[in-house]
């Protein structure tokens, strides 16, 4: 390409945009175009609630319902994963209660079995011949040498 058909067609385009521009702006400013632009909204807008009450009439939920109704689906789904973490770790802490509690049982039934050796003891002292009473500890006098 030469310069000369580069600068036509720089100069032709250019020209097209002004010419488009001035043509635009005619048509915003024309007051009939102006007016049928919004009458078109306006019966756009009347079309969307007659859409809107047909389909409630039919018991069909509208495109908004559907929006509302996920996002409080993603809402409750949030909560439960929140409340199944809490519980995941409750779960946690009462396994090591659980496992506490078993220490606490058996701790128990060492006590109960050092308790009936203790009875047993005291019951062979007693059965001995001639076997005096202990003497409390406190009640024990030194010896001095």
């Amino acid at each position: 390409m030469t310069d000369d058909s580069k600068g036509l067609r720089d100069r032709l385009q250019s020209g097209g945009e002004e010419a488009l521009g001035k043509l635009a702006q005619d048509l915003l400013e024309n007051p009939l175009v102006t007016g049928a632009i919004s009458r078109a909204f306006e019966a756009r807008e009347k079309a969307v609630q007659a859409q809107e009450v047909a389909f409630s009439a039919l018991n069909i939920p509208s495109a908004a319902d559907i929006e509302r109704l996920t996002r409080r689906v993603r809402s409750v789904s949030q909560r439960l994963e929140g409340i199944e973490d809490g519980v995941d770790r409750l779960d946690e802490r009462l396994g090591g209660l659980s496992a506490a509690s078993e220490i606490v049982t058996r701790l128990g039934a060492l006590e109960e079995q050092l308790a009936a050796v203790a009875k047993q003891l005291s019951a062979l002292g007693d059965a001995l011949p001639g076997s005096e009473a202990p003497v409390p500890r406190e009640q024990e006098r030194l010896k001095v040498s």
